[in-house]
């Protein structure tokens, strides 16, 4: 099971070497080894028990009818907070929504379904998206505990789409989706040694999906390969007449992104370096300088630097936070409000309620700052928020990533900014949250624009991504150039499930 793409996976099917119920079968069985027990990477938080008769089903109907595409029969695993309107609890991590079963699919899921793919389950992840507390665990819930990086054991399998990363990093299912708000796609595909796909926002419908901040929030792909990302990504994107968001994408949601796999899809390539996002791990920066000269043997133009403002940067993220408080406790609200009477909790206000009485369970390494704050905000139509709102649109649009892809003086425009993922997974440390090193996701998140993971190098066997980032739905010419980069380099390495991190490579 190690490693097979989508392709190899369908190309097993059409022969009758595999069947997508015994497909499901070898996958519960790995969970079973090695999420459950063995080094008990604890990714998935539940399984859906219909998955081997839905397999079944599409087994049938492959005989009778052929594949409904590059997906069917094959097992996919969703975040544990995307609705699915079957036996499967959607809780975000928490233990206040236990029992919570929303009456219809997320968007995502029902078109996962509608491509014939089996959803396997739910991944672990953390607690509301890691917007909870300001000291959290990534990869710590209390309905699911701890994730843990199958790279190292001891380490941070980042987040917040924790189980996702892992579990596709570990083999535990073909592909795996995220979601993101501000890194929670990019930094577990990069530290768990994956390609992860932050789409421009609205590519991907959030309909369904517990949020954080309807003006970040997004759903993506996290696979082993370039190709693998592509063939989910064309199955999720898709205008959906409840996320408004979603119209922006009419005439550029495709179905198909596999057209865009050019192995020389780097010839002619201007690429910017975004110098501000080095300098916080000396290895680090020996991989993305590797990689550069890897880009530049491939045939891309390099400008170096190519740099943010800082003063935009610095002011960007001083806003970015007032924004997501006061979104966080508009959007939950609304999503908790819908939820139906047998929900157990209805409003964030209860949610902390809840959180208070079960202090024990919930809250015994770290609090709900963030729920505090949040909840303490006013409506949208405050002061503070709406000019918060316009500065981060200002300064990582006109003033961030768009100023930086047309450079005065430098010729043509961009075709994408480069810059280090992030570092190697930290220490999981209940007693003083996580140890985040460094990362370039803020821009293109605040931004809404897209961002793709590709895996680059290893630090003491500890997998570090590059990030390319480009211009809203600017994601065929991004998985152009990650795919090229992929298939030169071919940086991925699997998970060895070392209890810690192999420090005698040098790194």
């Amino acid at each position: 099971m190690d490693e097979l793409t989508v392709v190899e996976l369908q190309q097993e099917m059409a022969t009758g070497a595999l069947t997508a119920h015994g497909l499901a079968e070898r996958y519960l069985e790995r969970i079973d080894a090695l999420d459950r027990q063995g080094p008990a990477i604890h990714s998935v938080i539940e399984l859906n028990p219909q998955a081997l008769s839905i397999a079944a089903a599409l087994d049938d109907e492959r005989r009778l009818k052929g594949p409904r595409g590059p997906l069917h029969g094959l097992p996919v695993l969703i975040k544990g907070n995307i609705d699915t309107a079957d036996e499967m609890s959607t809780t975000a991590g928490s233990l206040a929504l236990v029992g919570s079963r929303p009456a219809q699919d997320a968007f995502v899921a029902r078109k996962l379904r509608e491509a014939g793919a089996v959803i396997l389950g739910k991944t672990n992840l953390s607690e509301w998206a890691n917007f909870r507390s300001t000291h959290s665990s990534s990869g710590w819930s209390s309905r699911g505990g701890q994730t843990r990086n199958p790279y190292a054991l001891d380490r941070s399998p980042s987040g917040s789409s924790s189980g996702s990363g892992v579990a596709v990093a570990a083999n535990l299912c073909a592909v795996a989706v995220g979601t993101e708000t501000d890194g929670s796609i990019i930094s577990p595909s990069q530290a768990n040694g994956l390609v992860g796909i932050k789409p421009t926002l609205g590519l991907i419908s959030r309909t369904g999906i517990v949020p954080i901040a309807h003006s970040q929030d997004t759903a993506g792909p996290m696979a082993r390969s370039v190709a693998d990302a592509v063939a989910l990504l064309g199955v999720l994107a898709g205008v959906d007449p409840n996320d408004p968001a979603t119209q922006a994408s009419r005439g550029q949601a495709l179905a198909d992104y596999a057209q865009f796999l050019d192995p020389g899809g780097l010839r002619g390539a201007r690429l910017g370096v975004a110098r501000n996002f080095f300098g916080f791990n000396e290895r680090v920066d020996r991989v993305m300088e590797a990689a550069l000269a890897v880009l530049k043997e491939l045939g891309a133009e390099i400008i170096d630097p190519a740099n943010f403002n800082i003063e935009s940067l610095q002011a960007m993220d001083e806003a970015e936070p007032e924004v997501l408080l006061f979104e966080f406790k508009a959007d939950l609200n609304s999503y908790l409000g819908g939820l139906g009477a047998g929900a157990p909790v209805h409003s964030l206000a209860e949610v902390i309620e809840f959180n208070e009485r079960n202090r024990a369970q919930v809250m015994p390494y770290f609090g709900q700052e963030r729920m505090l704050a949040a909840e303490a905000k006013g409506p949208l139509t405050e002061g503070k928020y709406v000019e918060a709102r316009a500065a981060c649109r200002r300064l990582s649009r006109a003033e961030g990533i768009d100023a930086v892809l047309n450079q005065p003086g430098q010729g043509d425009a961009l075709d994408a900014i480069i810059a280090p993922s992030g570092g190697p997974a930290w220490l999981v440390d209940w007693i003083n949250g996580d140890h985040y090193g460094g990362g370039s996701s803020s821009p293109a998140a605040v931004a809404g624009y897209p961002s793709i993971t590709v895996p680059a190098g290893q630090v003491f066997g500890l997998p570090v991504g590059i990030s390319f980032i480009g211009a809203a739905f600017q994601e065929p010419k991004l998985i152009r150039l990650a795919y090229a980069f992929e298939q030169a380099t071919r940086a991925r390495r699997p998970p060895r499930f070392l209890p810690r991190a192999d420090v005698s490579d040098g790194g």
